[in-house]
């Protein structure tokens, strides 16, 4: 077993690769062994209650089939909710008081990869140190032994809709256009917003999963080029795209404007401090400057925290925070909900914010301050090396600019004017993110950047150089 699978967040690898040579890291017999290792985890920390689920992936069905045999063969009492989004697993695992849920996905990978999403109680992410744990116990063969039990239900997503209707409630029909890059929400977010009252336009909501049209990944731009422009022919009043497992969106106003995901967080925010005033909101490392002024402005507790799945949703238990958001798109509510990430609420809410009044989408951004700032920069640097390198760059900006160091070093070098760098959590990258006032500016900081990154010829920062020259 290639233990390189056991990421940070998740278990991930390839899983299908038609005509190819090439090693599969999950195939049946791999994927029953990390079954029986999951089961014989949550048994002893959690409990034999399990969820699971799967996306539209051509490799789900086997490894799903598999999985399940695996927890099975510990004693596990499985619930089968079938096709499933990860918030609708997130969800049954809440809403039933399971011991834990599986999700089969990987997310935006490409279609030869698959994956496995593990969350204990209350839908808390099982992860980092505990995914080695299960590394652990598969290769000791410390597995639990007995008779578990399996029952389907497809019911769960129904229950779903039911709850989100008694929370949501629109002022007037919103006409929408729905892009899920043919990923698993295809079936569910139309269903969902048309329920609410919603006016539906599906684009690529069909299930294939070689993902024909673009990858499902809303973070990505150029991926809702096709929303975008149906948008800027004034087709509806916002457009949605959804990642493959519909856990991150993404927001295209009336005009094809896109907005990342710690702006779209502001919009979310505001309504919540209309609502309960004072209220703590979490955000990761990355995200603009203006996101905590404004949090600030209208009555809030900005909370920073390092990027992460894990480190957002432990820092929202321990503030008691209502709501979070990092800038891949992940939104985490806790507002009279479960505090996991949910791409299908975040739509809902948002569309409920538009629907209060005649106001266009791009009208509630209006007074966000205009900034230059860059998508996420990935530096190519070996993992056996990226720590070591950020920790030195960390130190050398701490003793020039005033910075934050809650994960990599955040440098705040004038007013709105900041770069983050970090280790990539999951891949041999190290990770950027800039913002300035102008794009000169944004020119300027990212020469400093580069001047120091010099010194490390092993990171890789011809990307860095390319995006310099076109600003200076």
């Amino acid at each position: 077993m290639n233990p390189h699978i056991f990421r940070a967040y998740d278990i991930r690898g390839i899983a299908h690769l038609p005509k190819s040579d090439l090693l599969v890291d999950l195939n049946s017999e791999i994927i029953e062994l990390i079954g029986k290792g999951v089961g014989t985890y949550l048994l002893r920390h959690s409990g034999p209650k399990i969820a699971i689920g799967g996306d539209n992936r051509l490799s789900t069905p086997d490894l799903k089939a598999a999985f399940t045999k695996g927890l099975l063969s510990t004693g596990c009492q499985v619930i089968d909710i079938g096709l499933s989004p990860s918030p609708l697993l997130y969800y049954a695992t809440c809403k039933l008081g399971l011991d834990g849920g599986i999700n089969i996905t990987a997310s935006h990978n490409p279609k030869e990869y698959n994956g496995i999403k593990i969350v204990g109680k209350k839908a808390h992410a099982i992860c980092g140190e505990d995914l080695q744990e299960i590394y652990r116990i598969i290769e000791e063969e410390a597995f639990k032994v007995g008779e578990g039990s399996l029952i389907k239900r497809n019911d769960i997503f129904d229950i779903y809709i039911a709850e989100l209707k008694s929370k949501i409630k629109l002022g007037r029909p919103v006409k929408v256009i729905v892009d899920a890059g043919n990923g698993v929400t295809g079936p569910f977010i139309p269903k969902l917003l048309r329920s609410l009252g919603c006016v539906v336009e599906e684009l690529y909501c069909d299930l294939d999963g070689n993902f024909p049209n673009h990858p499902a990944n809303p973070e990505e731009v150029e991926n809702l080029a096709v929303l975008i422009r149906k948008m800027k022919n004034n087709e509806a009043e916002i457009g949605l795209g959804f990642d493959g497992d519909g856990d991150r969106i993404g927001i295209i106003d009336e005009k094809g404007n896109h907005y990342a995901a710690d702006i779209h967080l502001f919009l979310l925010a505001k309504d919540l401090l209309g609502r309960i005033p004072g209220a703590s909101i979490v955000f990761d490392v990355k995200v603009s400057q203006v996101i905590p002024e404004l949090i600030r402005k209208y009555g809030g507790n900005p909370i920073m925290a390092k990027t992460g799945h894990s480190f957002i949703e432990q820092t929202m238990h321990e503030k008691g925070a209502l709501l979070a958001g990092e800038v891949s798109g992940h939104l985490f509510f806790g507002e009279d909900y479960y505090g996991f990430d949910d791409a299908l609420l975040a739509a809902a809410k948002t569309i409920e914010i538009i629907s209060q009044g005649n106001n266009p989408l791009s009208a509630h951004f209006k007074e966000i301050p205009k900034t230059y700032t860059t998508p996420e920069i990935k530096i190519p640097c070996p993992d056996d090396r990226k720590f070591k390198i950020v920790e030195k760059l960390r130190d050398y900006f701490v003793s020039i600019y005033d910075c934050i160091t809650i994960d990599g070093v955040r440098i705040l070098f004038d007013q709105n004017t900041w770069g983050i760098i970090r280790c990539s959590n999951t891949t041999p990258n190290i990770t950027m993110r800039f913002e300035a006032l102008t794009k000169k500016r944004l020119g300027e900081i990212i020469s400093i950047i580069i001047q120091e990154m010099g010194k490390y010829p092993v990171a890789d920062i011809s990307h860095l150089k390319s995006l310099e020259k076109k600003l200076l």
